[in-house]
């Protein structure tokens, strides 16, 4: 998996950096974890302070089109929608798993 900056700007009233990205890889498409992971590690930023927006694949493209902010400080964070932060950080994705377990009706026994 790589990664590329297409686009960096500053934003200085909102306190942070806003990032448009491609993610080349091979073999099925990296996940929003990897992908922020990977960024930070780049960008040398925290990834308590990025959020991952938006991430777009093309039906077969092996490729992913990415746009990324980076805050200054946790202050400056205040402002990013709470769902996004919950998004970001895969908390949707659990909170799903374990309301699919407690509706989950019994096993029957024979």
């Amino acid at each position: 998996m790589e990664i590329e900056i297409m686009e960096s700007n500053e934003n200085p009233l909102l306190k942070r950096k806003e990032i448009k990205f491609r993610v080349s890889f091979d073999g099925a498409t990296p996940d929003r974890k990897n992908v922020k992971e990977k960024l930070c590690t780049h960008l040398k930023a925290k990834p308590e302070l990025t959020i991952v927006d938006e991430m777009s694949q093309g039906y077969g493209s092996k490729e992913v089109l990415g746009y990324a902010k980076v805050y200054h400080d946790a202050e400056a964070l205040k402002i990013e929608l709470k769902h996004m932060i919950r998004r970001d950080k895969g908390e949707k994705a659990e909170k799903k798993a374990k309301e699919a377990k407690k509706k989950a009706p019994p096993p029957k026994i024979k």
